[in-house]
């Protein structure tokens, strides 16, 4: 293993700190959060998370997908969503596949991390479901504190359609989040 082949990999994920949300900065959020502090928040609901929901759950799987989750825009930058429906289906996994292969070339661990990430992709694990449930609740949690915190309007339409989340308790959070809105 070459030691300049893990500094790229660590350079790969260092780049989240500096790529914005974009959702965040299209809707007028002034210093909006990078996906790094993202990719934090939905690995931090995830541990708390794990310790909520009565169902076992392997959290070391989580917390390595949660951290993952969106590392392929270390390379892609953070495409909005309306921009990727402009694409014809399944390109966005074709592409973020593409991001992870690359990010993690040919280092020998390679392939471990990769499993992680499809099993996210695949969502079929419980705890794939929980990282995809935290996911969107870290955005909801960070649109509400945007909305307590600066009093931007223009985020309205992230609470437009109801989401609605695999597990219970996540569910009851979003809910409660929705509940203190004015």
């Amino acid at each position: 293993m070459e030691i300049s082949d893990v500094l790229t990999l660590l350079i790969h994920g260092n780049q989240l700190k500096r790529t914005a949300r974009t959702g965040w900065v299209q809707r007028g959020v002034a210093g909006a959060e990078n996906v790094a502090a993202h990719s934090y928040g939905t690995a931090f609901v995830a541990l708390v998370m794990v310790e909520v929901i009565p169902q076992p759950l392997a959290l070391q799987r989580v917390l390595v997908m949660a951290l993952l989750h969106d590392l392929p825009e270390g390379l892609t930058t953070d495409i909005p969503a309306p921009t990727w429906r402009l694409f014809p289906p399944g390109v966005k996994d074709d592409v973020e596949n593409s991001a992870m292969q690359q990010i993690f070339a040919d280092l020998p661990f390679k392939q471990n991390y990769l499993n992680y990430w499809e099993e996210l992709q695949k969502n079929e694990t419980a705890e794939a479901h929980l990282v995809h449930d935290c996911d969107k609740l870290d955005m909801y949690l960070q649109a509400w504190m945007y909305e307590q915190q600066t009093g931007n309007q223009q985020l309205e339409e992230f609470w437009k359609k109801e989401h609605k989340f695999e597990f219970e308790e996540v569910q009851a959070l979003y809910e409660e989040i929705t509940r203190l809105r004015p």
